[in-house]
């Protein structure tokens, strides 16, 4: 490394790093804004949430302009009827289904009713080319054009008309319905869901936000006290997760038990709640239970913690803007996260018409889309990687700044300037980094696809390696991501490129690698405590705020993508300190390889970092 440039702060005079990784991330972004306007053209995402009548029309939107070729009945604005409403009630999958404005609130038991009911109402229930006057003069069957009488009372279901009184139907009848309601494609429940939950999904994405400021305010002001405050607050909120979670299942298991004893048909969602929740609620214990393990043993290490934090704390007093950061880091993520489930949901209804034998229309899921569906996900993956690395590097290039400018109260700008540089030359190396990550977490998403598909098969051995093969997969990522957030503070002192800061951050680890271990551990340990507190107050509130959200298929989806979307917002806020204290202990590392303390070569290090460091790495 050049000591002249690192005599007085971090290297000025730069070049761009890794440009061909930077080419290839924005031409996978130009393939998928591709993918986006593709969706957005041939999906309709409002299909998902109120369906299609058998014209192809959908419920509640303005289907102008999108007729379908020999369908006469199609492209009609269907704006202001979001119900789905069926000819035949007790057969919904083969029979004519239209939009309607009310689903019928009494049993019709003539097409009179059915007259009298459409006039009051303004809910026509026959076929749209059927004038009101002629109801009493059509013929009915579950074709069309007007519905079999009597027509029974009904409620939107999942914006389906069905039979009030489902339960009480004789089984066959029933049976057929349900079977309807559970063939709906899982990604078409789960995109619905998270459709009708959107208000709430912020609502605790926001409260992930600031619960995780508080947390990080409270570090930097009193890191003596909230230490120990961060491991209560870790304890209470697993341990009341976990009993959430029970008590939900309990709820679940009690229900599907009573209509089990009295032979009531199940709706699959509901069975499948039970099961989610289930295993929800014993890895939440086991976690509980391990993290009482884990304090039990280091109790008598953590005052090592404070000590770490207090460090951190006068850089982050220096340079109070870094916790703004996250900030920025968490607008980014949260609108790439909102297109990108938005265009998921495009994708998803990418479909091609067909029609079946009594000529009405019906979606089949196209060939294409199977690949847009991995394209978008390596996006997703790719993308949040790179945001959450750009910030890495803009800190650790502040904290650099920080630690080799002998004037400390002279520094002008440190927080500005490494943004600068971070997106004037080393964008490429961002780009390279979170590549590798995502080329490494590919290969464990296609092994747990994989083992789910074969997890019947008699094959013990195969099921065997391929856990083991998704686990030592996981451990690799986990030692990269640790590599890869040193690299980036070398990338920031030396301008060079990835593979160069890795190597010499590979260097600088493993030649003191007990001691770097040892503060990391505990430093890292306590930070993780303080992501899991957050994830567990906002899964707590998630389950009290969702359970009461009636018309959800599964309630369980919306609080677990909440929960990792919290998860990614306390990284984002306690990766301020993470890499703060790694970027101080690499810094320190460098520093005492090209200085000795001596008039000719002082060390850059305040007397009391360097007292503090000394006495963790003795």
């Amino acid at each position: 490394m050049d000591r002249k440039g690192l005599l007085s702060s971090p290297l000025k005079n730069r070049g761009c790093t890794d440009i061909v990784p930077l080419i290839i991330f924005v031409l996978y972004l130009g393939g998928m804004a591709i993918v986006a306007v593709f969706s957005v053209n041939y999906g309709d995402a409002f299909r998902l949430v109120y369906g299609y009548d058998s014209y192809g029309n959908t419920c509640d939107e303005d289907n102008t302009g999108k007729n379908i070729n020999n369908i006469s009945l199609s492209g009609l604005n269907q704006k202001g009827k979001p119900f789905l409403f069926f000819m035949d009630m007790n057969n919904p999958s083969e029979s004519l289904a239209i939009c309607v404005n009310t689903c019928p609130d009494r049993e019709l038991q003539d097409i009179e009713e059915v007259y009298q009911f459409s006039v009051q109402t303004g809910s026509f229930l026959c076929r749209y080319d059927i004038d009101i006057e002629r109801y009493t003069h059509t013929n009915r069957s579950q074709l069309g054009p007007c519905p079999i009488t009597p027509v029974k009372t009904s409620v939107p279901l999942l914006n389906r008309c069905v039979p009030s009184e489902l339960m009480r139907l004789p089984f066959e009848i029933s049976s057929s319905i349900i079977k309807y309601l559970n063939d709906t494609d899982i990604f078409q429940n789960i995109l619905t869901d998270l459709y009708k939950s959107w208000k709430e999904m912020f609502g605790l994405c926001f409260l992930s936000f600031a619960l995780s400021l508080i947390m990080v305010l409270l570090i930097r002001y009193i890191a003596s006290i909230i230490v120990w405050l961060i491991l209560a607050i870790s304890v209470i909120a697993s341990t009341a997760s976990s009993a959430f979670l029970w008590w939900t299942y309990a709820g679940f298991k009690e229900k599907l038990d009573h209509d089990q004893r009295v032979n009531l048909p199940l709706l699959s969602a509901e069975i499948d709640s039970e099961i989610i929740f289930l295993i929800f609620s014993i890895i939440a214990t086991i976690l509980t239970l391990l993290l009482l393990l884990v304090i039990l043993i280091m109790r008598k290490r953590i005052s090592l913690v404070v000590t770490l934090l207090q460090e951190a704390s006068k850089c982050l007093a220096a340079m109070p803007c870094l916790l703004l950061q996250p900030v920025w880091t968490f607008l980014l993520l949260i609108v790439f996260f909102v297109f990108w489930v938005i265009i998921l949901a495009y994708i998803s209804t990418s479909d091609k018409v067909t029609i079946n034998k009594h000529g009405f229309v019906q979606y089949k899921e196209h060939e294409i889309v199977v690949y847009f569906w991995w394209y978008h996900l390596i996006g997703l993956i790719w993308s949040s990687e790179f945001i959450i690395a750009c910030q890495e590097l803009t800190i650790s290039g502040a904290v650099a700044s920080w630690y080799f400018t002998r004037d400390k109260d002279g520094l002008s700008i440190p927080i500005g300037k490494s943004m600068c540089r971070t997106i004037a030359y080393h964008l490429g190396s961002v780009a390279f980094g979170s590549a590798i990550i995502t080329i490494v977490k590919i290969p464990r998403l296609l092994l747990t696809f994989v083992k789910k598909r074969i997890k019947n098969a008699d094959n013990c051995c195969a099921t065997y390696c391929l856990k083991c093969c998704t686990c030592c997969l996981w451990c690799f990522e986990k030692c990269l991501k640790y590599l890869h957030s040193n690299a980036y503070t070398i990338i920031a002192i030396s301008g060079k490129n990835f593979c160069i800061s890795a190597r010499k951050a590979f260097r600088l680890l493993t030649s003191n690698i007990l001691q770097v271990s040892s503060i990391n551990s505990i430093g890292d340990f306590v930070l993780f405590l303080s992501k899991i507190g957050v994830v567990g107050a906002t899964c707590a509130v998630g389950i009290i705020w969702l359970k009461s959200h009636g018309d959800l298929h599964n309630f369980a989806i919306p609080v677990l993508l909440c929960c990792v979307f919290a998860y990614f917002v306390a990284h984002c806020f306690f990766s301020v300190f993470e890499s703060i204290i790694d970027a101080l202990l690499l810094c320190f590392c460098e520093d005492c390889d090209l200085n000795d303390g001596s008039v000719e070569r002082p060390y850059f290090s305040s007397k009391s970092l360097m007292a503090s460091f000394f006495l963790l790495l003795t």
